[in-house]
């Protein structure tokens, strides 16, 4: 076996490579190829293609999050690895050679697994209100070592207003002490910088410390790995491309009379179990379920002439992308390239509900990227977060309200399969020699990983 590790630089595309921004990176480019991703290219379904060669109608993972008819909710960012149906390329590995071993460090659904070793992101949820960085490890004393070594994992700088390459620097140090550590035959690393200043700022933003930042740590662990005989795998997971119109699906079933709200406190709350049809916003691809299924016309009929709405998938839509899953929306939209779809059901921000205006991505029945920013129209945004904060260090209820409900903040967006392959995800490697095409699915991925660590 040769040991591998694979980093997942999400968002990395062709074009956004090249010049002195990225040496690094852009010396890899003769050894890579466009993977052709699937749809939803979204974060937890093209993971868990690339580790089960599935695609959703095969593993279920439809999306970021989905409706869960037996629960009656919408869950986003579970992280149990039950819920990934099939076996993993770590069962197949380890039937090849009993000896193989794998570290999942911050790919997606990294608990209650059977992985050798595995750390994600975890906060703690205080009884009081309070949510505090942290993350989860197995084995779990791997999370007070790598906090004492590194700091405390920043979850902050994770995902939120204030995300920064200081979380992604993190995850690439406890990589690098798993590598120490354990030597494991193949190693999963996650690094999500790029991902959210692209959403913010979009491709054609003012990126370019942001991907020299990306270039220089990807630099270090290319470096390091390689030095330790390791092949390295870079790879992403989807592109990001321009976005300047949201959508709001669950505005116009709601003005449709099929969406249906509860009232608490003076604010709307989805309430998914009594409503006729709702929509599961995830970027720009949306699940809508729709309880009677003699409302389906009509409910297709809405978004067929929508404006920003590319594609209505019925069956024989989703079986063609390979999303015929229980788990799916009777439908499911598709954006157009310009476009991407809003969780937004209130038509008053003043009814918006309480989590609407906070980071809080397991409350809310649908992704939302405007957390990556602070509300504009916060006077001194600073300065609020600062109080809030001192509130929070004080022992009293707080409220880190500075989320804006201004869609059209978002700069770039994924999910469709994007028109041009160079705005894709794409496969480096530093064994060109076992690439043997000039593209692959995103299925074929899988295989490719595995050739990686059996091929002599």
């Amino acid at each position: 076996m040769q040991r591998t590790v694979v980093i997942n630089v999400v968002g990395l595309t062709r074009n956004l490579l090249g010049g002195a921004r990225t040496p690094r990176l852009s010396a890899l480019l003769p050894h890579s190829i466009p993977i052709r991703t699937i749809v939803p290219a979204v974060t937890c379904p093209v993971q868990a293609t690339y580790l089960t060669g599935r695609l959703p109608a095969g593993h279920g993972i439809v999306g970021n999050g989905w409706y869960f008819r037996n629960l009656g909710e919408v869950l986003f960012w579970r992280q149990s690895n039950r819920l990934v149906q099939g076996e993993k390329i770590w069962h197949e590995a380890r039937r090849r050679d009993p000896a193989f071993t794998v570290a999942n460090t911050f790919w997606w659904y990294a608990m209650n697994t059977d992985a050798d070793v595995t750390v994600t992101p975890r906060p703690l949820y205080c009884a009081d209100g309070r949510k505090l960085p942290d993350c989860y490890s197995s084995p779990l004393h791997l999370r007070e070592q790598f906090n004492r070594a590194f700091g405390r994992f920043p979850l902050f700088r994770f995902w939120g207003p204030a995300t920064s390459i200081v979380s992604s620097e993190w995850i690439g140090k406890a990589a690098m002490a798993i590598e120490e550590q354990y030597r494991p035959t193949l190693q999963l690393v996650y690094l999500p910088h790029l991902d959210y200043c692209l959403q913010k700022q979009g491709p054609n933003g003012a990126i370019d410390s942001d991907l020299a930042e990306t270039d220089a740590l990807c630099g270090r662990m290319l470096d390091y790995f390689q030095e330790r005989n390791c092949r390295v795998v870079i790879l992403s997971e989807y592109g990001i491309t321009p976005v300047s119109r949201p959508i709001h699906p669950n505005r116009r079933l709601r003005e449709a009379g099929l969406v249906s709200l509860k009232v608490d406190l003076g604010r709307e709350y989805l309430d998914p179990g009594t409503s006729r049809a709702f929509a599961v916003a995830d970027h720009q691809i949306c699940h809508v379920y729709v309880r009677d299924r003699r409302d389906l016309p009509q409910v297709r009929e809405l978004f067929a002439d929508l404006p920003g709405v590319d594609q209505v998938l019925d069956e024989a839509g989703k079986k063609a992308c390979g999303l015929d899953h229980e788990r799916s929306g009777e439908l499911v939209l598709i954006a157009a390239a310009d476009s991407w779809f809003t969780y937004y059901w209130w038509l008053d921000d003043r009814m918006a509900p309480d989590y609407a205006r906070t980071v809080n991505i397991h409350a809310k029945p649908g992704y939302d990227p405007c957390e990556l920013f602070l509300d504009p129209a916060i006077r001194f945004p600073k300065l609020k977060v600062a109080t809030t904060l001192a509130r929070k260090a004080l022992g009293f209820r707080y409220l880190m309200d500075v989320t804006p409900l201004d869609a059209n903040l978002v700069q770039g967006s994924h999910g469709r399969v994007t028109d041009h392959p160079d705005d894709g995800p794409l496969f480096m490697t530093t064994a060109p020699r076992l690439l043997d095409r000039d593209a692959i699915e995103a299925t074929d991925v899988y295989a490719l990983l595995l050739h990686h660590v059996f091929a002599a």
